[in-house]
């Protein structure tokens, strides 16, 4: 991925953020997908009471992507941090990361972490979950 894009995809990221549900936490996520059309889907971390019904940005973005029929992806960008504090390079969950290897090839979906526009790390889904379980196991 060139530069730009990743940090136009950073800047989708940070702008989600600041839709963050996260009074428990503080915490706050931003995740920006970009599908193989070039099409940029947003999503936030979404947290409740009971902690168990919360959701990650990352998996937020993936849900109203594959709920609008798309299911073909290239990268995501994703920006975390306490809400008045600095941020984080706010790394994918496993079960975000689970979600990812159902629709994403390993190889080449790019998943970045960022602090900010400049500050970032670059990965490929295979880095993050080498081992990962799917369809193939099934059958």
């Amino acid at each position: 991925m060139e530069t730009l894009e990743i940090q136009n995809l950073i800047q989708h990221a940070e702008t989600a953020r600041e839709h963050s549900y996260s009074p428990y936490s503080g915490y706050m996520v931003g995740a920006a997908l970009l599908t193989d059309t070039g099409q940029i889907v947003t999503g936030c971390n979404i947290e409740n009471a009971a902690y168990g019904p919360s959701n990650c940005a990352e998996r937020t973005a993936f849900f109203k992507a594959v709920s609008d029929g798309v299911l073909h992806f290239r990268a995501i960008a994703i920006v975390g941090g306490k809400r008045n504090g600095k941020r984080d390079y706010a790394h994918p969950c496993g079960v975000c990361r689970q979600v990812m290897a159902e629709f994403c090839n390993p190889e080449t979906f790019w998943i970045i972490v960022a602090k900010n526009q400049e500050e970032y790390k670059v990965y490929t889904l295979k880095e993050l979950l080498p081992e990962s379980f799917g369809s193939d196991n099934l059958s």
